[in-house]
């Protein structure tokens, strides 16, 4: 029975994986973006904060030769005038960027970006864009849910600057591609063997029968690649996060898998006799009822299964963002960015429907949210105790999804870490340096350290007082004049040496926008309410 069960769910998995591949994002157009690389890029007067842990330090120049950085000098002492003697001299030819009372960081990772598709109507241009301008300048693909032919040419371009997009790291979808649905253990190592040869960078599993999942994990990691997991309800009872990390998983996705694994009383979810896993409304209601189930922070179980996964180097990818709707749908769905930013074709995929993933909101109230955010209490200390022994935390966003917008979502899972205690320099570095050491690439990126990659996030307000500047939109603040202003918003955005002007790539994002709205005569409104004459609904239609 179980047999049956396996390849069933493998061939549900496939299925997907299919239909995304049928449904292929638009090819990015070349780069017509961007200043650069230059022979030597000279970078004026910034505060640095370098992710390495240490605190700001400025005014700094930072010089790039090409793509690399190859010098980080101090300059001065903040409120006395720079000294001229201990600057970098420009040369013929060199770009100088005055930065001069600035932030730079290091480039972000978002570890959960899918580039979109046309499901969503999301072009890939869109997607990149508002990435890169919010400073994103390298993404893990969960799934390939484009095809992996299509993310690894993307991954090409990216990497030879020929598209305006951040660097991609491909994780195929378990089982995407293959011939006949794997229920051995011997086809599991021939699918991972072919993946691999195929030039993926990884692996991102669902669930499996366990032993067709540790076969695959194993020759995963014998072939030195990486992987990733959303631990599925149909699977997780046979393996959930501590066993798959036992087996060779080296990071997962969400936080499904970890209250199973600190299950003390009992060995499946307290699933009422009328849940259906298909009612996704079922899925996601009965989900926020898990934590309050598992073994309570500072207990004996607690403590064991933290210490195993951080004895076996285990990274925690929360993507806090992507379910906060569930504790307040009012706030994810009126996000002032969606006006400007969210295409029509993607904001009635986010509205209410019995088909779509991810728009559950059958009937969705105040108990339901009451109880998420109860959810969220014990998943945050979790992920703060987890960082605090020494846990790999990194940030991932999961866009396209539940109301969550590519580039501000990661921008609000970076305040999302800040609610559950993790000190803002943390939060930087996780959306850094943790990223990269989760993607075997701490010795390029991660960090502003001389031989690594030039990649940057410079802003003019400072993040670590207030990470809401790196909002496109800004934050709200009131002038000397008692007038309200918006401030922030990234700079430049720096990949690979290039210099991307952050808020031009926005406005790009909101002409595409403006002209999609235009053409379908578009207006967002309230699911339920009808729209104004001559105006179409931002909402599905309510049956």
């Amino acid at each position: 029975m179980n047999r049956v069960f396996t390849r069933l769910f493998t061939f549900v998995v496939v299925l997907v994986s299919l239909s995304r591949l049928q449904a292929q994002v638009t090819n990015a157009p070349a780069r017509n973006e961007g200043d650069g690389p230059h022979k030597r890029l000279i970078i004026r007067g910034v505060t640095l904060i370098n992710s390495t842990g240490a605190p700001p330090m400025g005014p700094v120049d930072i010089v790039v030769e090409k793509n690399r950085i190859t010098q980080i000098r101090q300059v001065g002492y903040p409120g006395v005038p720079i000294d001229a003697a201990r600057r970098p001299q420009a040369g013929a030819g060199d770009k100088e960027l005055n930065c001069e009372g600035m932030y730079l960081m290091p480039g972000f990772v978002d570890m959960h970006g899918h580039i979109g598709g046309k499901a969503q109507g999301t072009p890939s241009e869109y997607v990149f864009k508002l990435w890169l301008g919010h400073g994103i300048t390298t993404i893990r693909d969960p799934s390939a849910g484009n095809g992996l032919d299509w993310v690894l040419d993307h991954r090409g371009k990216s990497e030879r600057n020929e598209i305006t997009a951040p660097r991609i790291k491909a994780y195929t979808s378990f089982g995407m591609g293959a011939k006949e649905i794997i229920s051995t253990p011997e086809q599991a190592r021939a699918w991972v063997r072919e993946n691999a040869k195929k030039g993926a960078d990884g692996i991102k599993f669902f669930g499996a029968e366990p032993e067709v999942f540790k076969a695959a994990l194993e020759e995963n990691k014998k072939l030195g690649l990486r992987s990733a997991c959303h631990h599925a309800q149909l699977e997780v009872a046979r393996m959930n996060a501590l066993a798959t990390a036992k087996a060779g998983l080296t990071s997962m996705e969400h936080w499904y898998g970890l209250p199973e694994a600190l299950f003390e009383d009992k060995t499946i979810q307290s699933y009422p006799a009328d849940y259906n896993y298909n009612n996704e409304q079922n899925r996601f209601e009965e989900a926020g009822k898990l934590w309050q189930q598992a073994a309570k922070p500072g207990t004996e179980k607690w403590n064991k299964v933290m210490d195993e996964l951080i004895a076996l180097d285990f990274t925690i990818d929360p993507t806090f963002n992507i379910y906060e709707a569930n504790r307040e749908l009012m706030l994810a769905r009126r996000a002032e960015w969606h006006d400007e930013y969210t295409l029509p074709a993607l904001w009635r995929f986010y509205g209410p429907s019995r088909i779509s993933h991810g728009s559950y909101w059958h009937n969705w109230g105040t108990e339901q949210e009451v109880t998420w955010k109860r959810n969220y209490q014990l998943w945050m200390a979790f992920i703060n105790e987890y960082k605090n022994r020494g846990g790999r935390v990194t940030a991932g966003s999961d866009s396209g999804f539940i109301y969550q917008l590519y580039g501000f979502a990661y921008i609000r899972e970076l305040e999302l870490l800040r609610e559950a205690g993790f000190h803002p320099l943390e939060v930087i570095r996780a959306a850094t340096l943790k990223g990269a050491e989760a993607l075997g690439m701490a010795d390029q990126i991660g960090s502003v350290e001389v031989g690594k990659l030039a990649d940057f996030v410079i802003t003019e307000e400072n993040p670590l007082a207030n990470l809401k500047v790196l909002y496109g939109t800004g934050a709200i603040h009131l002038n000397d004049k008692n007038e309200v202003t918006r401030v922030g918003g990234v700079k430049y955005t720096v990949k690979d040496g290039i210099v991307y002007d952050a808020k031009k790539l926005l406005d790009d994002v909101k002409k595409i926008v403006a002209d999609a709205k235009v053409k379908e005569n578009f207006e967002i409104t309230q699911p339920g309410v009808a729209p104004k004459a001559g105006k179409l609904s931002g909402g599905k239609p309510q049956e």
